[in-house]
């Protein structure tokens, strides 16, 4: 297994340029990959599985011991990516597909990368771990309406396919994961730490798969979806750290909300773009699946060498690791 982890970790530390080869590859050579986009919802199906593994109940302590950061954090989540998605989209004017594509992925729950994201950080690993959990599971009813308000204008969406869609792929998964877990601890525990790689792997063939199927789109649009990818992002990053600040939160929550609100599961966004839409739609979150993990990445490293100053240390989130001890090992497991 120290062969295991030591692949799980260099799989880790080069995810981003990982997929961006791939990403490559498949605009070179689409064709290659005709029929991939059929897979994308069962890809995510065992990403979220994977997911399901590293849960708790523990994780959801901090509902009860601290409701506010986490109201705050989710309705962060869950108000201001959307209205991102959907305004840097309008701003550049992207094509209606394209649109749909970015207000998706603003509409998508977190990804799990954060949370580690979030512990090298220096933030709020309980606080980021408890929003990735309770955004997931709230994202068969959060996700369909905000798409439905945002979108509907445009493109036909259909609500309630969309909730069936995301329980599928997500809260199904999801809980069969965590019941597992309950159920069967030291089998889990065995298999833990192949979860990254299967994770990576999932999230290289979404990309695979999606940039394939929309070759001749990212090679007449691609810089400009680029540029609201990271539009997107960034700003997200920004007012998630000011949401915070402004609410009075300490400095290690505002990084957890920060990173939480910035970074999205770009996976699932990417396969309800295929399903829902087209390939092309699933463009931003192919992009946003490389673009996320490197932005997290230079923050979470700029933030670890920085004081927090309000009297949290990294020894003081260290019960939150403990408590969900697999959030090392959620490395690359999005996507994220």
């Amino acid at each position: 297994m120290n062969t295991v982890r030591q692949i799980s970790a260099f799989v880790g530390r080069w995810f981003a340029l990982i997929v961006l080869v791939a990403g490559a590859i498949a605009l070179a050579t689409p064709s290659t990959f005709d029929g991939w986009a059929a897979q994308i919802p069962l890809l995510l199906q065992i990403i979220m599985l994977g997911m399901g593994m590293t849960l708790r109940p523990s994780d959801f302590a901090i509902i009860g011991r601290r409701p506010w950061a986490l109201l705050l954090g989710v309705a962060a989540q869950y108000t201001l990516m959307p209205l991102l998605g959907w305004g840097i989209a309008h701003l550049l004017g992207l094509s209606a597909v394209l649109t749909a594509g970015m207000i998706l992925v603003g509409c998508a729950p977190g990804g799990t990368a954060s949370n580690v994201m979030v512990f090298l950080a220096r933030g709020d690993t309980a606080l980021s771990v408890a929003m990735t959990s309770v955004s997931t599971l709230l994202a068969p009813v959060m996700t369909p309406l905000l798409v439905l308000l945002l979108v509907g204008e445009d493109l036909p969406v259909s609500a309630s396919e969309m909730f069936l869609s995301i329980v599928k792929i997500v809260l199904v998964p999801v809980l069969l994961g965590l019941v597992l877990r309950l159920l069967l601890p030291r089998l889990v525990e065995r298999v833990i730490d192949l979860l990254p790689l299967i994770s990576v792997a999932g999230i290289t063939a979404v990309v695979l798969a999606v940039v394939a199927g929309s070759s001749s789109t990212l090679l007449s649009v691609g810089l400009l979806v680029l540029l609201a990818v990271v539009l997107h992002n960034v700003a997200g990053l920004a007012l998630g750290y000011a949401v915070g600040r402004v609410c009075g939160m300490p400095v290690s929550s505002r990084r957890a909300i920060s990173i939480e609100v910035g970074m999205q599961n770009s996976g699932l966004a990417a396969a309800l773009a295929t399903v829902h839409f087209s390939p092309a739609a699933a463009l931003p979150a192919a992009i946003f699946s490389v673009w996320h993990n490197v932005s997290g990445s230079v923050l979470a490293s700029y933030w670890s060498r920085r004081p927090i100053g309000d009297g949290t240390s990294l020894g003081a989130t260290a019960p939150a690791v403990s408590s969900s001890s697999s959030v090392r090992r959620r490395e690359g497991a999005t996507d994220d």
